[in-house]
């Protein structure tokens, strides 16, 4: 069948019914009409001619007829309807009487009853048929109680071109040749037009749907939710709704950015991408960039005044110069590379991006040039990152004593990885969230010796060594015990500034306690504190060298008497050149001094051979001579001043009353524990250098008590002893002499002495006695076996000592202590 345009200019008149019949209007204003619902008219039927019309419209409890003879419309109430509602729609032909409202005074419709379609006159249809478009799809007429659904008259709308205009038609559901198949909005129909030859009203009849050839349309995935999303279309700047469900592939395996194909549907009057298929990145282009870079600047930037993003998608703009004049062109939200501040007046370089759907040009690849500081006359501070977290760090700043916060996208190299130590330039900003805090922005990173924290004085100066830095770091102290210190004379005054290890020159060759150095004076732009810096040894301390003995071993330090017998020094296991294992009390070594603390310590510790350090000569002549300890070393009683012990000869109401001073190396036993008020016995000795007289030999004269070992654990242990009621007495593995091994269940004898400090009470001078016991369980079984059927231990042979004699006939002599 041949598809024709049909040219009666009469097609021109048709326009959709938009304005309200007059009845309708006298109707709703009647005073009888409350609330929109009418009350039933009083009717009174007229014994004149019947009329036929056709059912124009149906509300819910009244309707319009539309009269064949004339041009009038007219009410009429469902109780003048004499078949069965149900079955009434619009469009159905009927007969009538008219009659006239007695409250108005309108004519209305009385004794309506629907006739046979063939006995109203037929409307011509025509032969052609003709190609539109739904525009508006037909809905059922009523529903239940006369209930109205879908548009105020159920027609659909048909639309379709002639000559260049566009006109409409209505056309119903029962006009559409095939009911199985619903045409809905925006179909491609074909049909044909009747014609009212009373009202010359023209409608579309024999709707048929007309499937065009599937087109597809590709696109890129922009927003995904729980169960659909929207695709950016490549054809149009529009987006479009897609349902998971619509994805031919595995849902998963669509993200967003993903290029996809699909085709269009019409759903509740709305389009959907239907058939959707993903395609390899890189296949839908929207846009094409120039490659030139061009230099411009920016007028409108994205953030408003409360940091906050605006909401049009391209409201920030840019402004360059062309031959023909100034260009202003719009950017957005992804056109910047990076996330860095921009101001307005910034000087900016960019490419032109122009849209292939609607020729749209924007500025993207946005970079801030560094002219923009120069030209917004930008103040510019440098420092140092000190610390990073995840997207956000610390910048120590070199010119105010601040920690500046900033964020990773604060960057102006958006590709940059930010490292501790870093140095960096910055803009300081006010925190738009807290007017509080300032922060870092618009950074660069600098190459490393650009950013300096001092300004440093030419003039030399020469100084000495008073206090050495820390080469480790102790969390316990603080910055100021890690740096070292120098006194120099300064217009005749003496000074004091300190210095750290980073600042020596030489850093083989560091300056040591005593050395002569040369350095300038470097003042922190921060604060303006003073500090040394380019520190470098102009005169060793040749005289540096010390020698002594090792006064007291701990965990990992000690401490060394020095050779004049009247001070000791701190020591750490790792200033000694070798085992610190091998060193034992009493061993003579050679040391430096350093100052890296508010006291000395010795480094470079190394062993000396015995009688190496300050020998004596034992005065025979005084023979050994008996006294009483009148003051112990500082060893045994950290509390006192003086380091030395004092050993007293005679009582202090005697004429001739001597006192001795003594060392670690004047105990007999380097680890016996001498406390105020012990006898002892010693010699007198004269130190050869000095001349000084002094106490050797020393060995206490008091009794040892004797227990088995408890426990040990570890390093220290427990005796069955009790000086304190209720408390086994403590000992350390270091008071047993010989290193022998102790177990429990060991016979010992021992010194109970009582700390100075703490007054606590522990074993000292641990001797071994006799090997590990008999369990007491074994013993308690051979007590018990004095049965005589039951077995018994029988002595074979007696034990003989060496001289044939019996083994133990002779009494033990208990031990003395070698004087």
């Amino acid at each position: 069948m041949s598809v024709k345009k049909m040219n009666s200019p009469q097609w021109k008149k048709i326009q959709p019914p938009t304005v309200q019949d007059s009845a309708i209007l006298s109707f709703h204003q009647s005073p009888s009409n409350t609330n929109g619902s009418p009350t039933p008219p009083a009717t009174t039927t007229s014994p004149g001619a019947r009329e036929k019309g056709f059912i124009d419209k149906c509300q819910h409890s009244y309707g319009f007829i539309q009269c064949c003879d004339k041009e009038d419309r007219l009410f009429f109430h469902y109780s003048e309807y004499g078949g069965n509602l149900d079955t009434m729609k619009v469009g159905d032909p009927v007969e009538f009487s008219v009659s006239n409202d007695r409250r108005t005074g309108k004519p209305i419709a009385v004794s309506v009853v629907r006739l046979d379609l063939q006995t109203v006159m037929p409307e011509v249809i025509s032969d052609e048929r003709f190609v539109g478009t739904v525009i508006q799809e037909a809905k059922p007429v009523k529903g239940k109680n006369g209930t109205v659904l879908g548009s105020q008259d159920g027609f659909g709308r048909v639309t379709y071109e002639h000559s260049g205009e566009c006109f409409f038609l209505p056309y119903a559901m029962e006009d559409v040749q095939e009911p199985n198949i619903k045409i809905k909005t925006g179909d491609q129909v074909m049909f044909s037009i009747s014609t009212d030859p009373q009202t010359q009203t023209i409608r579309a009849r024999n709707l048929e749907l007309v499937i065009p050839p599937s087109q597809r349309y590709q696109g890129v995935v922009c927003s995904m939710k729980e169960s659909f999303g929207f695709i950016e279309r490549a054809d149009v700047v529009r987006e479009i709704f897609f349902h998971y469900s619509e994805v031919r592939d595995n849902i998963n395996d669509i993200h967003l950015g993903d290029d996809v194909e699909f085709s269009i549907q019409m759903r509740n009057s709305k389009e959907v991408a239907v058939e959707i298929e993903k395609l390899s990145p890189g296949t839908v282009i929207f846009e094409d960039v120039a490659i030139d870079k061009v230099i411009g600047k920016i007028l409108k930037t994205l953030k408003g005044p409360n940091n906050r993003r605006q909401s049009d998608l391209l409201g920030g703009k840019i402004m360059y110069e062309t031959p023909l004049g100034t260009v202003e062109l719009p950017w957005g939200d992804k056109d910047q590379q990076g996330d860095c501040t921009l101001h307005q007046g910034d000087v900016v370089s960019f490419n032109i991006a122009t849209d292939r759907r609607d020729k749209l040009q924007r500025a993207t690849n946005i970079t801030l040039l560094e002219e923009s500081f120069i030209k917004l006359g930008e103040k510019r501070e440098t420092g140092l990152i000190v610390s990073l977290k995840e997207g956000y760090g610390f910048i120590q700043c070199a010119d105010r004593d601040a920690r500046m916060f900033f964020h990773f996208s604060e960057f102006m190299d958006p590709l940059f990885t930010p490292k501790v130590q870093d140095e960096v330039a910055f803009t300081v900003l006010q925190d738009p969230s807290s007017t509080n805090r300032l922060v870092a922005t618009r950074i660069k990173p600098l190459p490393k010796g650009s950013v300096s924290f001092l300004t440093i004085h030419p003039a030399m100066y020469i100084g000495t060594i008073d206090k050495e830095p820390a080469t480790h770091k102790n969390q316990n102290k603080n910055k100021d015990t890690e740096t070292g210190n120098i006194v120099f004379d300064y217009e005749g005054a003496i000074q004091h500034i300190s210095y750290s290890i980073k600042e020596v020159l030489d850093l083989k060759g560091a300056p040591r306690y005593g050395d002569k150095v040369e350095f300038q004076i470097g003042e922190q732009k921060n604060n303006s504190k003073k500090v040394a810096v380019n520190v470098r040894v102009v005169i060793r301390n040749i005289t540096g060298r010390c020698q002594g003995f090792v006064a007291t071993l701990k965990e990992n330090y000690g401490f060394i008497e020095n050779s004049d017998h009247d001070r000791e020094v701190f020591f750490h296991y790792s200033a000694y050149d070798g085992n610190a294992a091998d060193l034992d009390l009493g061993d003579e070594v050679e040391y430096t001094l350093a100052r890296k603390s508010s006291k000395l310590s010795a480094e470079n510790i190394r062993k000396l051979n015995k009688g190496t350090v300050a020998p004596e000569e034992m005065l025979w002549d005084r023979g050994i001579l008996q006294g009483k300890i009148i003051r112990p070393m500082r060893i045994v009683d950290p509390e006192q001043d003086e380091y030395c012990g004092l050993v007293q000869v005679g009582d202090e109401d005697d004429e001739e009353v001597e006192t001795f001073p003594y060392g670690i190396t004047s105990l007999a036993d380097k680890r016996d524990f001498l406390q105020k008020g012990d006898i002892v016995k010693f010699q007198v000795a004269k130190v050869k250098p000095a001349g000084a007289v002094r106490a050797t030999n020393i060995a206490a004269l008091r009794k040892y008590i004797r227990a088995r070992v408890d426990s040990v654990k570890g390093q220290f242990g427990f005796l069955n002893y009790e000086a304190e009621e209720g408390k086994k007495l403590f000992f350390h593995m270091t008071e047993v002499h010989d290193s022998a091994q102790i177990t429990p269940g060991d016979e010992v004898e021992f010194v109970v002495v009582q700390n100075q400090r703490n007054g606590k009470y522990a074993a000292c001078s641990l001797r071994k006695i006799s090997e590990t016991q008999r369990p007491e369980r074994l013993i308690s079984r051979l007590k018990s076996l004095s049965d005589e059927t039951a077995p018994r231990i029988i002595v074979e042979r007696q034990p003989r000592g060496p001289d044939s004699t019996k083994g133990f006939s002779i009494p033990r002599t208990l031990w003395k202590p070698p004087a």
